[in-house]
């Protein structure tokens, strides 16, 4: 499982996943990626989601849905 590193009060932590030949991005405010066979692009779906949904300005999005 590869994380985000160290997080503190407040903050969301991002890891992957293996679910057989699949690796999935999940974040602790509930979202989860697609289902890659590529650990790359899960971690690419990670970090997306990471810079887009929980940037420093504060503001988060707690929806459990994937980014289609």
């Amino acid at each position: 499982m590869l994380d985000s590193g160290d997080i503190g009060p407040g903050q969301n932590r991002t890891t992957t996943v293996e679910r057989g030949s699949f690796s999935i991005a999940r974040c602790t405010c509930g979202w989860s990626g697609p289902a890659r066979r590529a650990r790359a692009l899960a971690r690419d779906d990670a970090a997306d989601h990471a810079t887009s949904r929980h940037s420093r300005s504060g503001t988060s999005d707690s929806s459990n849905s994937s980014d289609e």
